[in-house]
């Protein structure tokens, strides 16, 4: 009952939402306020059922729980369960999307409704990608998040929204395409799309490494890693605030959760065998994307492409076939979520509201004027550069410890993403809050963080120092579930 309570939620905001006084003139601003209200209170008691089946799972076995089945509801059944994997994932969903709420809190004014309703179906879909036991229900809503995506970028975002959001859409359908079709043939050849009865049938292994070719360049899109990314920097530069904290912090976290579900337990022999491919795709993302990185004067374009680097070390780690890399790589996602999300706000709700540029050019001695904003600023690029404290610093330290443990040379290059990871944001931090004086080309001073942006980065920094001084938490959660996924030929 509570798997369908938590995507029921989102749902019943939108009804109220869809069903409230149309806005006029005279009480505009009151109505705005009660329709953002609306839309706050419905995520936030979805997080708080979420954080109740947190409570209430039992960590000690790695069956799914609180499962809910229905069959014959159309042309397939819905069969919705949670375990120690997909629960992380779910608590990630439900903290960031009221973020998403309040970071656009003030920002966005025309469209309320419009905007809102696309927020709280974009939860709902989300959560149940995280939720469905089937792959077939997988593919439906892995897929179905990409019209609310596209509605949000084409509507709310900058100038070059449009292309931005077709080259979301366009890109990413086609990529799931080869999904699409891998899924096809396994239930062609199996008879079944369910996540238990997949897991206990062995394929041949030319047919896994077929299968395996096709859901890898699905994920490799979504991750994404080299030449498939083109499509990231344009969303994230041409988005929304908010729809640049739910694509980092939780679209792009929809591949490596899809690893652990389609290919780790189904394709274990070509996953193994193929490893060495995906190892070196990983590296020469990491170099590539980096660079990349260095050179970037835009501070959003920046935060962006160290998302493309963060993502090949957790793709590493969750391919190392080691306990310790593969709960690696779900920490580092993890903590990428908080983090990235926070450095779009700080970027993209802090320092472009106050002065319309997005140009690291143009800040200079943000520090002299915004000492709170500093502050926590500087922890989030402590946190993106993996520094110890973090939950970054954890998640990376296992995933390239894996990936060290797999193919030692392939991880030792692996691990120029900590050097890579300090130069650009430790340049882009020094060069924003320090470099002397205030920018010439702003003739006005700016206000440091307001209480709505203070608490929310604040709630951020507390969740990636906090878990990072005791990841154990989340560890010893995840070890039964994380166990299952190891294989060993015999």
């Amino acid at each position: 009952m509570l798997i369908l309570l938590l995507l029921a939620i989102p749902l019943v905001g939108v009804l109220r939402v869809c069903t409230s006084i149309h806005l006029n003139d005279e009480a505009s601003l009151r109505e705005a306020r009660n329709l953002k209200l609306i839309a706050l209170q419905a995520s936030l008691i979805t997080l708080l059922v979420s954080m109740v089946i947190a409570t209430l799972h039992n960590f000690s076995s790695n069956t799914y729980q609180f499962v809910q089945e229905h069959y014959e509801l159309s042309y397939f059944n819905l069969y919705l369960g949670v375990d120690g994997l997909s629960l992380y994932f779910v608590l990630l969903t439900t903290i960031i999307m009221p973020v998403s709420l309040l970071s656009n809190w003030t920002s966005i004014t025309h469209n309320l409704k419009t905007y809102l309703v696309t927020i709280l179906v974009l939860e709902t879909l989300l959560l149940s990608v995280f939720l469905v036991l089937d792959i077939l229900l997988f593919y439906i809503f892995f897929e179905s998040i990409l019209p609310p995506l596209f509605l949000l970028i084409g509507a709310f975002g900058s100038s070059n929204r449009v292309r931005a959001s077709f080259y979301l859409f366009l890109y990413t359908l086609l990529g799931s395409l080869f999904l699409l079709l891998s899924i096809v043939a396994i239930y062609s050849i199996t008879g079944t799309t369910d996540y238990d009865a997949l897991y206990k049938i062995n394929l041949d292994y030319s047919t896994q490494v077929y299968l395996f070719a096709g859901v890898f360049i699905a994920f490799a899109v979504k991750t994404p890693i080299i030449l498939l990314n083109s499509w990231l920097l344009k969303a994230h530069v041409e988005s929304p605030l908010s729809g640049s904290i739910i694509l980092a912090g939780i679209v792009l976290k929809l591949s490596l959760y899809g690893i652990f579900r389609l290919i780790l337990p189904i394709l274990p022999k070509a996953s193994l065998n193929l490893t060495v491919i995906v190892y070196i795709i990983g590296v020469v993302t990491i170099v590539y994307a980096s660079i990349s990185t260095l050179r970037t004067i835009d501070v959003k374009e920046l935060i962006a492409y160290s998302s493309v680097s963060h993502a090949a070390v957790y793709l590493m780690g969750v391919f190392s076939n080691t306990i310790q890399g593969i709960e690696g790589g779900i920490l580092l996602g993890l903590a990428h979520g908080f983090v990235s999300s926070g450095l779009f706000i700080c970027a993209g709700g802090v320092l472009y509201d106050r002065s319309s540029t997005r140009l690291i050019t143009y800040y200079r001695g943000i520090a002299q004027m915004m000492p709170i904003f500093s502050v926590l600023f500087f922890i989030l690029c402590l946190g993106n550069c993996g520094a110890p404290l973090t939950l970054n610093f954890v998640g990376e330290f296992l995933s390239l410890y894996g990936a060290f443990e797999k193919i030692p040379l392939l991880g030792a290059l692996a691990s120029s993403s900590i050097v890579f990871s300090a130069a650009y944001t430790i340049y882009m931090f020094n060069r924003i809050a320090f470099a002397g004086s205030y920018s010439k080309f702003f003739t006005v001073s700016i206000p440091d963080l307001n209480k709505r942006e203070f608490y929310i980065l604040v709630s951020l920094v507390v969740i990636t120092v906090g878990l990072g001084l005791y990841p154990a938490g989340v560890l010893d959660g995840l070890h039964y579930s994380v166990s299952s996924l190891i294989y060993k030929e015999s």
